[in-house]
């Protein structure tokens, strides 16, 4: 693996300095012979999307075979994405793991659903006297994460509603956490959300249904919340495509619509940890991070806050360095500050994964 040589502002800290990478990681010493690649510019930590599902095909369903799953993951490193969390797949793709042009994927196992009350095929479908056992068994097969569906429709009432008692969430995070786990959680209404919470939920996923009490009771826990703000978009189709059958549910998706920005505010300005994550997969096409940031900037997050969302704080957040001694070499270089211009997001100049210029 050749040497390397960057210049250039390093963020966060937004020093202008000399950055080398030997044997695929940073250094502050100076490399002799390095090949230098990157001058001038922004040096950013590879960025993160915190939310995506890399195994589920666009319209749902699994993908054909690994090397469309790989096809996604490659998406997202063209979008300076070089760490994904993945919110649950029904693919094992951890054959991808020693593929060296790949991001980092930090994989949340399968979704764990309430029996037909999620999307078909896609989680691990039980009754709440099975939970505990299905969460330590997720907890084992991702890598450090286990996602719950918390609500959905249910068909009885017409509208979305929780899918465990209070008592099963308890026990089942606590598990999870017994095997060095944390849980996360799909909520769109606000009905589920005060078990999740009270019973010690390390995030939430989408949030919309997120109130003023729950925001403050996440911010003293530390709860994170990954908004997913591309995805929430699209909040009146899936009001339009439910109306005829579910009317209720269609009204609670509009207005969740209508206030997510609001809700996305209020739970930052409030000290809740607020991540970016495009929910890509399924419905939302992979490699679109610098949109998810600037939807949280027009929600109301400043602009270095947002960026930090989906780079050097997402990457503390999964246990991952920024740039740093000693650290995998993953940095996005751009020619302009994004800071200052986040449409600079969508035009990467260099693309470094570790270690290796890979655009």
């Amino acid at each position: 693996m050749s040497a390397l040589h960057l210049s250039g502002v390093v963020l966060p800290a937004g020093e202008h300095r000399d950055v080398w990478v030997r044997d695929g990681r940073f250094t502050s010493e100076p490399v002799p012979g390095a090949e230098t690649v990157g001058r001038g510019g922004w040096l950013v930590p590879g960025l993160v999307d915190a939310h995506c599902h890399v195994g589920i095909a666009r319209g749902g369903g699994h993908v054909a075979d690994l090397a469309a799953a790989r096809e996604q993951a490659l998406a997202e490193r063209a979008a300076g994405v070089l760490a994904l969390r993945d919110c649950g797949s029904p693919v094992d793709t951890r054959d991808l793991d020693g593929d060296p042009e790949l991001p980092t994927i930090v994989r949340a196992g399968r979704h764990i659903a309430r029996t037909r009350r999620y999307i078909p095929g896609l989680a691990v479908e039980i009754e709440p006297d099975a939970l505990v056992e299905e969460v330590r068994v997720q907890a084992r097969r991702g890598d450090g994460w286990v996602k719950l569906v918390g609500d959905w429709i249910d068909r009885g009432v017409g509208d979305l509603a929780p899918e465990w008692p209070a008592d099963a969430l308890a026990a089942a995070i606590a598990a999870a956490h017994a095997e060095g786990a944390r849980v996360t959680a799909h909520t769109f209404g606000t009905d589920a959300l005060p078990d999740l919470v009270r019973a010690g939920i390390d995030c939430i996923e989408h949030g919309t249904g997120l109130t003023e009490e729950l925001v403050g009771e996440m911010a003293a826990r530390g709860t994170a919340v990954v908004p997913t703000l591309v995805n929430v978009a699209n909040f009146p189709g899936f009001a339009a495509a439910g109306e005829k059958r579910f009317p209720a549910y269609a009204s609670t998706i509009r207005r969740l619509h209508a206030s997510s920005g609001a809700v996305v505010r209020a739970a930052f300005d409030a000290g809740v940890p607020v991540f970016a994550g495009t929910d890509a997969g399924g419905g939302i096409d992979h490699g679109r991070i610098a949109d998810e940031v600037r939807a949280l900037h027009a929600a109301g997050i400043p602009a270095e806050a947002a960026l930090a969302a989906a780079s050097w704080s997402a990457r503390s957040w999964l246990g991952l360095p920024g740039i740093e001694d000693g650290a995998p070499a993953d940095v996005v270089v751009y020619d302009a500050d994004p800071r200052a211009d986040l449409d600079t997001l969508a035009r990467p100049q260099r693309i470094v994964l570790r270690g290796r210029v890979v655009a």
